[in-house]
């Protein structure tokens, strides 16, 4: 009862001032900063006693609900056969495990994608070593040095067309990403 009339008192205290500040701006030039100040400083006051309410009213809100869970707990009569032994599993156990989940999630792509990774290294080596002894048998067999070139201009080529290609598939998955997700 007492904070609620603290309150009015304060909402009443906050309409004169709204009347205040209106009738500080009817004031002569030289007295209307003074007077806005003034206002201002009062608004300042009122602002600082209703946070002071609102942080008792918490405090007294959480001083009842701790009574409560005090009372509650030793109301609570404990059995060694008691059907509700269970200890209801809260928000925060759920996220924790929704949160290991997605790390395990994380670290099998990472795991997959080091092993793509290591797939591709495998048949670099092998390439190279089957683009050594196709040169090999190449000069074995005489061919000109023009088919060579013309070989590893189109090798060359083919390079650029493998990259420009997973640049462009790349972009095309960021932007399936971005605009459908």
């Amino acid at each position: 009862v007492v904070e609620n009339e603290i309150q009015a008192r304060i909402d009443n205290i906050f309409s004169n001032l709204e009347r205040l500040e209106i009738l500080s701006s009817k004031e002569p030039p030289n007295k209307r900063q003074n007077a806005k100040l003034r206002v201002d400083q009062l608004k300042y006051d009122v602002q600082h006693l209703q946070t002071a309410l609102r942080n008792f009213q918490h405090r007294r809100y959480l001083r009842e609900q701790q009574e409560r869970q005090r009372e509650e707990l030793l109301a609570r009569t404990f059995t060694t056969n008691d059907s509700a032994t269970t200890i209801p599993i809260d928000e925060t156990l759920q996220y924790n495990e929704s949160l290991q989940s997605a790390h395990r999630g994380m670290d099998e792509l990472i795991g997959s994608g080091t092993n793509i990774l290591q797939g591709l290294r495998d048949q670099r080596v092998t390439l190279k070593g089957t683009h050594k002894k196709i040169l090999d048998v190449a000069n074995m067999l005489g061919l000109s040095n023009t088919v060579m070139r013309l070989i590893e201009k189109r090798a060359f080529q083919d390079k650029f067309l493998m990259l420009g290609g997973m640049a462009v598939t790349c972009v095309i998955m960021f932007l399936v990403v971005q605009y459908l997700t």
